[in-house]
């Protein structure tokens, strides 16, 4: 399971949202593997005291494969290209979208305390 961790850390650092989505599905092939590993283990020889504990981290290494899916869905429909890509001038207009989205969400809620 370290493997997975290290895949996304590393596709991460890369700078781009390309790179870390490669490396994403790297780490999700690791997840797979994983789960394969903890199949094989439940059926040799020689690892019947750990057969009780199986399901359950065959079931955590499914859990992170659907985590790591949903979060290569979100980046596959990103603008962001990555941190490598950064400019001062990208920097400001996030920041001016972020504080827009920040006023329109106090707008909502004043005005919703006024339907009460």
């Amino acid at each position: 399971m370290l493997s997975i961790s290290n895949n996304i850390a590393e596709g991460f650092e890369r700078g781009s949202t390309q790179e870390t989505l490669n490396f994403i599905y790297i780490a999700r092939g690791t997840a797979g593997e994983t789960r394969s590993m903890y199949h094989f283990l439940h059926q040799a020889p020689g690892f019947e005291e750990l057969r009780p504990e199986l399901p359950n981290l065959i079931g955590r290494a499914e859990g992170i494969s659907r985590q790591i899916r949903g979060w290569a869905d979100s980046l596959q429909n990103t603008d962001i290209r990555g941190q490598k890509y950064l400019t001062d001038k990208s920097r400001r207009i996030d920041e001016q979208r972020r504080a827009r989205e920040e006023f329109l969400a106090e707008l909502e809620q004043i005005r919703n305390r006024g339907k009460i």
